[in-house]
């Protein structure tokens, strides 16, 4: 098992365990994310192929799809991707396991805007740079990108693994370009401070 395997095992362990009570899963608000919530919210037009990359149990895809996008959810776990499945069920969104560090070709720049919460954040910081290129791979050319994350603190071991302003500089040298940057004060045991930048790719 590659080592990226070894470390997000875990993941498909945890939902199993609370299939039936979705409220033990730290990350699972069961609502759409707020910050994906704001975006559309101020955009004026939504349309074209949408992405979600580590979706859950699936509430930020179905926000896409009724905001009008054709969806693509995917998710290492396919425990959370047939409870998403499920819960979505009257939804066109096309929920997919998927490695990240294993993408499809037909996922190449194939995407007009693709969501990315906390997932990258998931897995220890030495996969991170190769995470943030296959993220940037899937969008088209004139697509947007999403990113919303922990920013670390100094006091952050992990998991998860927060990012810094570093790690976010990484989406401008493979490709993209920043459209807006913003950082979000929550309490949070992880870090009180969220990341919330849109890209577009030119």
């Amino acid at each position: 098992m590659k080592e990226h395997n070894k470390a997000s095992a875990w993941f498909d362990d945890l939902y199993k365990r609370h299939e039936n009570n979705h409220d033990n899963i730290p990350w699972a608000r069961q609502d759409v994310n707020p910050l994906l919530q704001t975006y559309l919210a101020d955009e004026k037009e939504h349309k074209g192929k949408a992405l979600v990359i580590g979706c859950g149990l699936g509430d930020d895809a179905y926000a896409l799809d009724n905001a009008g996008y054709d969806v693509v959810a995917i998710d290492v776990s396919q425990t959370a991707l047939d409870l998403a499945q499920k819960r979505f069920s009257d939804s066109k969104i096309n929920f997919e396991k998927q490695d990240i560090f294993d993408m499809p070709k037909k996922y190449y720049e194939n995407f007009d805007f693709v969501f990315e919460a906390l997932t990258i954040q998931s897995l220890p910081v030495e996969f991170r740079e190769k995470m943030i290129n296959a993220v940037v791979d899937t969008v088209a050319k004139d697509g947007k990108l999403l990113i919303v994350a922990h920013q670390h603190t100094g006091n952050n071991d992990g998991p998860p693994w927060p990012l810094t302003h570093d790690d976010i500089s990484l989406f401008l040298i493979h490709g993209m370009q920043e459209l807006s940057f913003e950082l979000i004060n929550e309490t949070s045991g992880i870090s009180n401070t969220k990341f919330r930048v849109l890209y577009v790719k030119s």
